[in-house]
């Protein structure tokens, strides 16, 4: 799916319709350049799953739990980082049934999951927001 989204509230939008699909155990893999938006979809995403503290940079943090209605969101932050999830510890998360898992800057190969890939792009027109879906079992 291909999306164009000429406002960060436009962003926000296409991050809450997707994040209707989103099931427990579900990772989206987040990618683009600094200031393409990732942070401001994974907002779009926590507003859908009912998520009420505000939602920011995990940079320094790498990662940020945070508690919705139904689903817990965890938003991790690979930017910097050397070594996969496995070697940060942080695979515990990937798959749990009881949340999301959103990673910016991160190439997983082996997530064992069903796997969103969402590449963020500037264009003339504003966002190019693209949503791949793949399941790794």
């Amino acid at each position: 799916m291909e999306f164009i989204a000429k406002t960060r509230e436009d962003t926000i939008e296409v991050a809450k319709e997707f994040a209707t699909k989103l099931q427990g155990g579900d990772v989206v893999l987040l990618s683009g350049e600094l200031g393409a938006g990732k942070t401001t979809f994974t907002k779009g995403i926590a507003l859908a799953l009912g998520v009420t503290e505000p939602v920011t940079s995990p940079t320094f943090t790498i990662i940020k739990e945070y508690q919705g209605k139904e689903l817990s969101l965890y938003h991790m932050d690979m930017y910097r980082l050397s070594g996969d999830l496995t070697e940060l510890g942080l695979e515990e998360y990937l798959g749990k049934k009881d949340g999301v898992c959103v990673i910016e800057w991160c190439a997983v190969e082996e997530i064992h999951a069903r796997v969103f890939e969402i590449s963020l792009a500037y264009c003339k027109e504003g966002r190019r927001i693209i949503i791949r879906e793949e399941e790794r079992a």
